[in-house]
């Protein structure tokens, strides 16, 4: 998976917004007003960052080399994937859904979406 194909899963998210609270050099996205994904779109290879339950985290990290520690991020509770084709899409995919649903679990009722 490329960056702009990750970028587009981000988007197809229900109520998944992109915004740049960090300038104009990276992307974050974010529902219900919490992030759930970050890169920088000037990187290469691309990198994202993506959140993940602790325990997967390091087991996909001793799985794969491109499954870092969250880079600026809560190394137990986030993960950067370095996109350089590595990376089964069919992963790349499952893991923005496993970032995403972690965020939209720990939003307040309200604010989820159905």
């Amino acid at each position: 998976m490329d960056l702009p194909d990750a970028i587009t899963h981000f988007l197809s998210k229900p109520g998944a917004e992109e915004t740049t609270p960090f300038g104009p050099e990276v992307l974050v996205y974010k529902v219900g007003g919490k992030l759930f994904a970050l890169t920088d779109p000037g990187e290469f290879p691309a990198r994202i960052n993506l959140k993940c339950d602790p325990d997967r985290a390091v087991s996909l990290r001793d799985e794969y080399d491109s499954v870092l520690p969250g880079y600026h991020m809560n190394k137990r509770h986030w993960n950067t994937l370095v996109l350089d084709g590595s990376l089964p899409t069919r992963l790349v995919r499952e893991l923005i859904d496993h970032s995403y649903d972690l965020v939209v679990a720990s939003l307040p009722k309200g604010k989820r979406k159905p």
